[in-house]
């Protein structure tokens, strides 16, 4: 056919008008998803989202372009570039390309220490069909999903090629990789290995809230329209803060596999107080979980998180997963009172359950079985400022984040609730510098534009029955607190104590039987009755004293 100057002219017109267009949008599913600029990064501490606006990548195993950064590839050329070591602490890790990334250091020669979660060291295709049988439903789910994924050919069937291919835990344990998770100190494990961090020649940090996963940094694989779970990370440039994560990954790792049970997880881990580092324009402050009960609560991890808090002077911003530690929310009620601007976002799963927080700070309270919360304070003078941000179906709010005044960021693998104060291996860091900042809260922005606000209606009908349903209760608008009397587990008789929650009489009479041995002094001194462990004896620390 031939095409005469004026149609080359129109062709150009439109071909520079397309590319422009390209540069701009990215065609998500159905979806068009318009890019912005991107904002400048400090040079020793790089902030990256999996739902970012600014930028897109091609996501290999879905096999489509998405809108956001691909935090997997970070993970990946952070550990390409490794030359002596390599020290990885995550949750869960089942993504093949870091497996492989992972795999090809350690045969290279690369010193490469692996800590999971127990939950999830063990492959996914190495399960029996019996053992699936009794998987609970969601562990049923998940165990499909990584099936598909696996299976490449889609003939229902996975074969060694397979999984050799796509299983990472395999990929990791074909190539030798020395690897432990929270039952190597000889426990049970701790409340969860919740770490999610590497290092890379003992300079090159990565702190992330992702956790190695499909649906934590690309989404669901079944699920084409799903960015991912809401997630953040790190890359830092320190070899002060390498130091100091590497000293909280050695007293995990111990002596590594199969040595003496001289790993520590949880709440055996000795003291260690937050610490700070001075890097460029950035003021880092690092702290860890787990603490003891006993341990003074200014001091803590959710402490320290508080004095952030305190010092706030014109906003505190949130995006988290689960808000459920009530000692912040009384700090934000405080704050609230004097002025602070202060903005919410919870996910959906957890943002209307009887412990949220999020709860209290709009003025409502739900009951569990027509019992409130323990100490539990719902706002005199409610902000209307807390939601639930809209995400694609499957998708989580995974964030642990919040910046305070514009220019501090609190971020890390810690959920700002007991069980990760108390429990859990965590991690958290404090980040001044407002350039960082800048980053968190534009994703923060971004989240808080399509929020569904306020009380939900199901949640207010809920609210409603609950006060025809339990009159022994009051309403949440007259909410007061009844004082729980403490039990004292030296001097209580066995009624007494069958009071207590998951007490009954057998284990009431041992209580009384080792108390006559030996007075009980601590909390923890409840760990010497038969069938009181670590998580029973922190259950029952508001109700009782000795």
């Amino acid at each position: 056919m031939k095409i005469f100057p004026h149609q080359w002219r129109w062709r150009a017109i439109v071909l520079l008008a397309l590319t422009m267009t390209a540069c701009q949008r990215v065609k998500f599913g159905d979806r068009q998803e318009e890019l912005v600029e991107s904002l400048p990064q400090d040079p020793l501490v790089q902030v990256y989202f999996n739902h970012s606006p600014s930028s897109q990548y091609f996501e290999p195993y879905r096999q489509l372009t998405r809108q956001g950064e691909n935090l997997e590839a970070q993970i990946v050329t952070t550990i390409a570039q490794a030359k002596s070591t390599v020290d990885i602490a995550v949750q869960e890790l089942r993504l093949p390309k870091v497996a492989q990334a992972i795999a090809k250091k350690h045969q290279q020669g690369v010193k490469v220490r692996l800590i999971l979660e127990n939950t999830y060291s063990r492959p996914w295709s190495s399960f029996t069909p019996e053992e699936v049988s009794n998987f609970t439903p969601r562990q049923r789910r998940r165990y499909t999903d990584f099936r598909k994924f696996l299976d490449i050919d889609a003939d229902n069937q996975l074969s060694p090629q397979e999984i050799n291919q796509r299983d990472a835990l395999v990929i990791l344990n074909n190539a030798q990789v020395p690897i432990i998770d929270d039952k190597e100190d000889g426990s049970l494990g701790s409340g969860l290995m919740h770490h999610k961090f590497v290092v890379v020649d003992q300079r090159f940090v990565i702190i992330t809230s992702a956790n190695f996963t499909l649906s934590g940094i690309h989404g669901d694989f079944n699920k084409p329209n799903s960015l991912g779970n809401t997630n953040n990370l790190l890359k830092i440039d320190s070899p002060e803060l390498a130091s100091i994560i590497t000293q909280e990954f050695n007293i995990m790792w111990g002596d590594g596999p199969g040595g003496k049970n001289n790993s520590k997880f949880g709440t055996h881990k000795p003291v260690r107080e937050p610490q700070k580092v001075d890097l460029g324009n950035s003021k880092l402050t690092v702290a860890f979980s787990p603490h003891s009960p006993k341990q003074v609560w200014s001091r803590t991890t959710n402490g320290l998180i508080g004095k952030q808090l305190e010092n706030a002077s014109k906003s505190v911003d949130m995006a988290l997963f689960v808000f459920s530690e009530q000692r912040l929310a009384n700090i934000l009620e405080n704050r609230h009172q004097q002025g602070i601007k202060v903005r919410t976002l919870i996910d959906p799963g957890f943002a209307y359950r009887p412990y949220s927080e999020g709860m209290d700070m709009m003025g409502v309270a739900l009951s569990n079985k027509c019992k409130y919360e323990l100490d539990n304070r719902p706002w005199k003078n409610p902000i209307t400022t807390v939601g639930t941000p809209l995400l694609a179906k499957g998708d989580l709010l995974h964030h642990k984040f919040a910046i305070v005044d514009q220019k501090i960021v609190i971020t890390g693998s810690h959920n700002w609730s007991n069980i990760a104060n108390h429990n859990n291996d965590e991690t958290l860091l404090i980040i001044e510098n407002p350039v960082v900042a800048a980053h968190y809260q534009r994703e923060w922005e971004r989240l808080y534009t399509d929020a569904q606000l306020g009380v939900p209606a199901k949640v207010q009908q809920k609210i409603k029955l609950q006060i025809q349903q339990c009159p022994q209760i009051l309403s949440p608008s007259s909410f007061v607190q009844k004082q729980i009397k403490k039990v004292n587990i030296n001097t209580a008789n066995l009624s007494e104590l069958d009071t207590l929650p998951g007490v009954g009489k057998k284990l009431a009479q041992r209580i009384i039987k080792t108390r006559q041995q030996k007075p009980f002094t601590s909390l923890e001194d409840l760990e010497r009755v038969p069938g009181i462990g670590r998580k029973m004896s922190q259950k029952l620390s508001d109700r009782v004293t000795w």
